[in-house]
């Protein structure tokens, strides 16, 4: 299953996309095993409009074009539903032997997801009860598909 990261906002240089790029390829390397393959990670502008729901839509509208038929979408929002590592890892198996093709894991901008894009994601799923900034959001999903890439081949990465 080809997983791509679809992120509202660019990541600039620093430290944050150092640590990021360093999960994401680790994700790379060890994902192909258990098959998980990294489609990289697409980023756009924050939205124009003046309200914020205008914003959301059109945030959303820029995902859509992105999404063919059978993808499979999970949002990441702070008023998701947090899971462990395992059961993240378990949700994605279960995506990957159930025949999905492909999963799209989107990070939206500070106004949060359309809730267009809510009502067909397959998961709405938070990092938690905390709001955290957009470059230690991508650090962390960096870090949990390497993780969960780990935990599906058996590796001891992840000590539980």
């Amino acid at each position: 299953m080809k997983i791509s990261v679809h992120a509202v906002g660019r990541m600039k240089a620093g430290p944050e996309k150092l640590l990021a790029d360093r999960y994401f390829e680790r994700f790379a390397k060890s994902g192909p095993a258990v098959g998980l393959e990294f489609a990289g990670i697409a980023e756009i502008a924050e939205g124009r409009a003046q309200t914020a729901s205008e914003r959301r839509r059109e945030e959303g509208q820029k995902l859509q074009t992105q999404l063919q038929p059978g993808t499979a979408l999970i949002l990441l929002d702070e008023r998701g539903k947090s899971f462990s590592s395992e059961d993240f890892a378990g949700r994605l198996g279960l995506l990957r032997d159930g025949g999905r093709k492909a999963l799209v894991i989107a990070i939206g901008g500070a106004d949060g997801h359309d809730q267009s894009l809510r009502d067909q994601a397959e998961l709405v799923m938070s990092f938690g009860l905390l709001t955290w900034p957009h470059q230690l959001v991508r650090v962390m999903l960096g870090e949990q598909l390497y993780r969960v890439a780990t935990i599906l081949s058996g590796h001891p990465y992840h000590r539980s």
